[in-house]
């Protein structure tokens, strides 16, 4: 099967359930991959994709220590496929081994350990949301709005009472 890589958004908040969902996306095809996540394993992708280091390790830096301890790196992992509406994922190691694993865990060693995150295109296709088309310039435009504005441009010149 093929599979392309995406780049992980991060995680969003659904309302009004309030369920984090982590956010994939890929480029070709340009769609975004929405996976359903706990808020432990939501508090750990954040914390991954900041690139913060807890004082203590997580789960997380611990697996990729015992990898490393049996000479074995993460290479990549891979959003494989769905049972039901549970994503599956896999690990793969520098030494040609795969392991299961839940996506939300996938994903943060991959974060963690800074290697690629891939989906496979079926399911990409089958289960993702195909992505608009971003206008380079409005996308620059935006950021730059955001980087220069501050509260107080939002202030009305009235006070509630």
């Amino acid at each position: 099967m093929s599979k392309v890589e995406v780049e992980v958004v991060g995680v969003r908040i659904e309302m009004p359930a309030n369920q984090p969902i982590l956010l994939l996306k890929a480029s070709e095809p340009a769609y975004y991959l929405p996976i359903w996540v706990g808020a432990i394993e939501a508090n750990a992708l954040s914390i991954a994709q900041r690139g913060l280091t807890p004082p203590r390790p997580m789960a997380h830096a611990l697996l990729l220590d015992v990898l490393e301890t049996y000479d074995a790196e993460l290479q990549d992992v891979t959003i494989t496929g769905k049972d039901g509406q549970i994503f599956l994922a896999e690990l793969h190691t520098n030494d040609g081994k795969s392991i299961s694993a839940r996506p939300s865990d996938a994903v943060t060693l991959a974060l963690t350990a800074h290697c690629p995150v891939y989906v496979e295109t079926q399911l990409l296709e089958e289960s993702g949301i195909e992505a608009p088309e971003a206008d380079e310039e409005e996308v620059a435009q935006f950021r730059d709005f955001l980087d220069n504005v501050s509260a107080e441009d939002f202030e009305t010149g009235t006070e509630n009472t």
